[in-house]
């Protein structure tokens, strides 16, 4: 019999956490299976034993994936099985790789993964906010190095009252949701969206998610104790020659530190000149001596660039590119410069550069999302790309990469709420980054604001964002906070905190620490040096636009919305869907009908004026109710000895009996010149009250004869 080892941890609303670990996937180098309800996350962690030789970074590989069988499911497509990993599976690893990563020890090589299945689900606690937790519990019960624990845990503000991992139905009320990932010392990481709050509420918010988070982190120090992994393996993945490290120190410090203090602002010039120093550095060395010192001398210059760079900001107040701590790149905007997208934009500042479009579509074009436990449609879309020559690669593009669809969430979280929730539009936001040095995130957040303006989508309130950065060397007091960073200042650097905000809040923030002991009057000095950063970059675009425009560009579709009773779809629909594609058909115009709380809506779009009104035309004639005395334009459907049938609305037929065609008596309908698919008028005089049959004529709309 197995006796596993369990932790729980209490939750302030009276829920419970348990970790688990002896049971289940024991090969592993640590396991751990979360519970929290009917939710089960099952973590591995497998590290390879050695690491690559010539690997210098940390080779980290962080997998979340849901079993649809977690939630009684069975996957779409033909295969009916589990296929490459959703937008939401991705953000999920995103999340728990951006806590993990910085905790490994910088000397540490070898290749770890970790694995989160998601093997049950209840459709009621949010799986993702527990992955963070199951993973960091899954590297405590190993003996793999690792500076932790963390956890990760979901703030959302709900009718003003902070809740710690709120369920499905509870987030659907709030006014914040912010994922926040800690160790029992400091704030790791930050990512959410919010409805416009200030520095201050998203600081407290930060404070309650820290406090939740070091309850679990303290049952992780035990399970820890209990399994007997508090030493770890020992390792060595880095070979030093300190007689080396101190010659590179003393040849190119100085000359790095010139560089970096030099204020040059072109990227490209500052790399050369780096490289230069290496350069001649490695001059010194035959080639059969390069083979063995090159890498250790890449590693050891690498250390001197940073130090050089982060001493130039912290004694003199100089950037790599001249500017002050406060200071945002020169931006120029342009609006309309496009002319086949229904909206485009470009926004530069300094060498980072956006070319972003809009496209409006129907509802046709809506994202349908049949992830899991999240089903639904999506009618606000952002994409963002990032080509390699943006940053002067010469190398293929292969797809949409983890970082594109992490970067692009944020700035569709930063922008959605600006939407207005009634908009007719499905709306796409595409961000081309053409220059990137920094910060293209909050670069495709601006040109987004400033594309949906020139097509003429209403939003509520324009966006802008900014990237700031921190520069602290550990025992030191001084420190900078760094505004709208470079590239190279959140390489080298310790924080890279993204905030985005209209006038009057905040709507997303992304934050990554790279340093213990981040205080929160650090964290607070951050916010409101980027709230005045923001202030700055939404100036440069209102002065480009300063609202919407008035209309929608010329070659966009129009849209036209009504709302039926629910019992009259049926009767727009028609068998089969013949009554609607014929008036599809017949008007060149896109209907679409569902139905909404008990009620019918009804969209109908089109490239040009006519083609919408004559199809709502002919709707409302479908909705119509027949009125006695009311006169309607009728199509002769059939003719019989005794009269005509006539269609005088979509699918109501009534008779035009011989005696109601003429004034003057007829022997024969013909003889009034009447034949199939002939349009007349006719007047409705009676409805049968027991058969409901209709009784039209034509002769009350004749002059009456005069009798002789």
């Amino acid at each position: 019999m197995i006796n596993p080892i369990v932790k729980t941890i209490e939750l302030p609303d009276g829920r419970t956490i348990t970790l688990e670990t002896g049971k289940l996937a024991k090969q592993a180098d640590g396991s751990v299976m979360l519970r929290m309800g009917n939710t089960m996350l099952l973590a591995t962690v497998c590290a390879a034993k050695d690491a690559v030789p010539g690997t210098d970074f940390m080779p980290l590989q962080v997998e979340y994936k849901e079993k649809f069988a977690a939630f009684g499911r069975f996957p779409g497509g033909f295969t009916k099985r589990e296929g490459r990993a959703s937008d939401y599976e991705i953000l999920t690893c995103r999340l728990v790789d951006r806590a993990l990563r910085p905790l490994f020890p910088d000397n540490y090589h070898a290749e770890v993964y970790v694995n989160i299945i998601l093997f049950s689900a209840d459709g009621e606690d949010m799986p993702d906010a527990l992955a963070g937790l199951a993973a960091s519990a899954a590297l405590a019960v190993s003996d793999i190095p690792f500076n932790g624990p963390i956890s990760e845990v979901r703030v959302a503000r709900i009718d003003g009252q902070f809740v710690i991992n709120p369920t499905f139905n509870q987030l659907e009320k709030a006014d914040m949701d912010l994922m926040v990932a800690a160790t029992y010392e400091n704030i790791m990481m930050v990512e959410g969206e919010m409805n416009e709050v200030s520095e201050a509420e998203l600081l407290e918010a930060m404070k309650v998610a820290h406090e939740a988070i070091k309850v679990h982190c303290k049952a992780q120090m035990e399970l820890t104790e209990e399994v007997g992994k508090t030493v770890k393996r020992e390792y060595c993945h880095e070979v030093n020659d300190e007689d080396l490290r101190k010659a590179v120190r003393e040849a190119c410090y100085d000359k790095a530190y010139a560089i970096a203090a030099s204020g040059n602002k072109n990227k490209h010039e500052r790399m050369e000149a780096f490289e230069a120093i290496c350069d001649e550095f490695k001059a010194q060395f035959s080639e059969e001596e390069l083979e063995e010192k090159a890498p250790l001398i890449d590693r050891y210059y690498h250390d001197v660039e940073k130090e050089a760079m982060r001493r130039s900001i912290l004694d003199e107040g100089k950037r790599l590119d001249g500017r002050k701590t406060t200071e945002i790149r020169p931006i120029w905007c342009e609006v309309g410069y496009l002319p086949g997208p229904h909206g485009s934009a470009i926004f530069t500042r300094g060498e980072t550069q956006s070319l972003t479009s809009v496209t409006l579509g129907t509802k046709l074009d809506e994202k349908i999302i049949d992830d899991v436990l999240t089903h639904g449609k999506e009618r606000f879309l952002l994409h963002y790309n990032f080509p390699p020559f943006s940053t002067g690669e010469a190398k293929a593009q292969r797809g949409v990469g983890r970082r594109e669809i992490g970067h692009g969430h944020l700035a569709w979280r930063a922008l959605k709420g600006q939407i207005p929730a009634d908009y007719p539009y499905v709306v796409r936001v595409v961000s081309d980054i053409l220059e990137s040095n920094g910060s293209s995130s909050m670069a495709t957040v601006c040109a987004g604001t400033l594309a949906l303006m020139d097509a003429g989508v209403k939003i509520n309130k324009p966006v802008s964002g900014i990237a700031m950065g921190l520069i602290k060397n550990p025992g030191e007091e001084k420190y900078a906070i760094l505004s709208d960073i470079l590239g190279d200042e959140d390489h080298l650097g310790d924080m890279d905190f993204k905030v985005t905000g209209t006038k009057d809040g905040i709507t997303a923030t992304q934050m990554d620490i790279k340093v213990d002991g981040l205080s929160y009057d650090i964290l607070e000095r951050a916010l409101n040096q980027a709230k005045e950063g923001r202030m700055h970059i939404l100036g440069k675009i209102t002065e480009t636009i300063s609202e919407p425009r008035v209309d929608l560009k010329d070659h966009a579709p129009r849209i036209e919305t009504m709302t039926i009773p629910k019992e009259f779809i049926g009767a727009i629909i028609g068998p089969g869907g013949k009554i609607i594609q014929g008036m599809q058909e017949e008007t060149g115009a896109v209907i679409t009908i569902e139905e909404i709380g008990g009620i019918g809506r009804i969209e109908v779009s089109g490239t040009n004026k006519k083609c919408i009104d004559d199809a709502m035309r002919m709707i409302k004639a479908i909705v119509a109710v027949p009125e006695i005395g009311e006169v309607y334009k009728g199509k002769v459907r059939s003719i019989m000895p005794y009269g005509a049938f006539i269609e005088f609305l979509p699918g109501k037929d009534g008779l035009l009996h011989i005696s109601e065609i003429d004034w003057k008596r007829l022997e024969t309908v013909e003889e009034a010149g009447i034949k199939e698919g002939d349009e007349i008028d006719v007047k409705l005089i009676d409805i049968d009250p027991k058969t409901g049959k209709f009784k039209l004529s034509r002769k009350v709309l004749m002059p009456r004869p005069e009798k002789k």
